[in-house]
């Protein structure tokens, strides 16, 4: 079992998310007991290109204060929205042969949709604890109709199990 967290960086880490302190302190209480309980943490960042506000080398890259990886923790890099397209994540979870993800962040329709069906199509048992991914408003749909729309009916019983956060934390204790 992984703790994936993806894009939570500075630049989008921001109280314009859905329910941003509820998301923040989920997110916290996972990494935590990832860390507690041995479960790798592995982190995900978005890069946009050259001349982009998320783009390496700016302050909004970097990942959220608050999640802040350990030396200890990979992060990769990305440029689509799939962290596993091109990024060597899927070889590294493949040569540890890991079965379980745990899917954490930013934005719910973006990239934790990519990475949850991908995943799954990769053969990945996947895990979306509740409320701890996020996203604004858009054009079409706000931030809590976007979230529900993906949590509670593209995803769940489909491509994985949308858990509390409380159980998805007993099942890294196990």
């Amino acid at each position: 079992m992984v703790l994936l967290v993806i894009d939570t960086q500075k630049l989008i880490t921001n109280t314009d998310l859905y329910h941003y302190d509820i998301f923040v302190s989920n997110v916290k209480k996972l990494i935590k007991t990832a860390r507690e309980t041995h479960t790798e943490i592995i982190y995900v960042r978005h890069d946009d290109g050259a001349g982009r506000a998320l783009t390496r080398g700016t302050e909004g890259f970097e990942i959220y204060e608050e999640f802040k990886p350990c030396k200890n923790e990979k992060i990769f890099d990305k440029t689509v929205n799939s962290p596993f397209k091109e990024t060597g994540l899927l070889e590294y979870l493949n040569e540890k042969q890991v079965g379980q993800m745990i899917v954490v962040g930013l934005q719910t329709e973006y990239c934790i949709d990519a990475a949850v069906k991908c995943g799954f199509e990769h053969g990945f048992e996947i895990i979306v604890p509740k409320e701890s991914n996020s996203t604004f408003d858009n054009a079409y749909m706000s931030a809590e109709e976007t979230y529900k729309y993906y949590n509670d009916f593209i995803w769940n019983k489909r491509y994985a199990s949308c858990i509390t956060v409380q159980e998805t934390m007993e099942r890294m204790c196990r």
